[in-house]
């Protein structure tokens, strides 16, 4: 089974959390994806989708499927996204996509946050994957030396803009034992918009799919 088909499988298996007459949270990314496709199916089913970016959106409204303003929406029962790396606690590395914010906004308000993953993204240590972080244009530099000083190696994703006109700083070579003060740290730093760890909120659900089909961990 190659690495799109098991995350087919994980994007479906999410349908079965979506609920009748919900307004579901969509996340970002090839894994992502797969899930639209399969609210698509059911789009007669749900009331819509609150989107966390532009691509999604696009997607989303080309198969027929309402997309909200988050600013419309109180709540959301269940939020479907990938991760870029997910440890056994559940903490996360978002972000490759460049949406981390919007996607970290759409987590903050859904009951339930259902992580829809391929097997190659389960690690022991997060930070093998380059930790994204969303800074403002004009903080960059000063914000690359701070997170030197918290022992990474950051660098400019170059033609890279946000949805929210900023820029990404992805950090190479961080060994994140601890998350949640990693995620705290860094977002203390003046001119950070948001950090891709997903600690604080992390995964309620983990569904991961596998040359068997998708194994599911509530």
């Amino acid at each position: 089974m190659t690495q799109d088909e098991m995350k087919k499988e994980a994007g479906w298996a999410a349908l079965k959390y979506v609920e009748k007459d919900s307004i579901v949270g969509v996340g970002t990314g090839s894994t992502v994806n797969h899930f639209i496709d399969a609210l698509a199916t059911i789009k007669d089913d749900i009331k819509g989708a609150v989107s966390s970016s532009e691509a999604s959106t696009a997607k989303l409204k080309e198969l027929g499927i309402e997309v909200f303003d988050c600013n419309e929406v109180a709540r959301l029962d269940v939020y479907v996204d990938g991760a870029d790396e997910i440890n056994s606690y559940r903490d996360m590395i978002k972000g490759g996509g460049a949406a981390l914010t919007r996607e970290k906004i759409v987590a903050a308000i859904s009951d339930k946050f259902i992580c829809i993953v391929d097997d190659t993204k389960a690690v022991d240590i997060l930070g093998q994957f380059p930790l994204p972080v969303e800074v403002i244009p004009m903080a960059r530099s000063y914000v690359a030396r701070e997170l030197v000083k918290l022992g990474g190696d950051p660098a400019y994703r170059e033609g890279v803009v946000t949805d929210n006109g900023n820029v990404i700083l992805d950090v190479h070579n961080m060994q994140i034992s601890n998350p949640k003060e990693m995620e705290r740290s860094i977002n203390a730093i003046a001119g950070v918009v948001t950090v891709g760890l997903f600690a604080a909120r992390g995964a309620d659900v983990v569904i991961t799919g596998t040359p068997n089909g998708a194994k599911i961990e509530e």
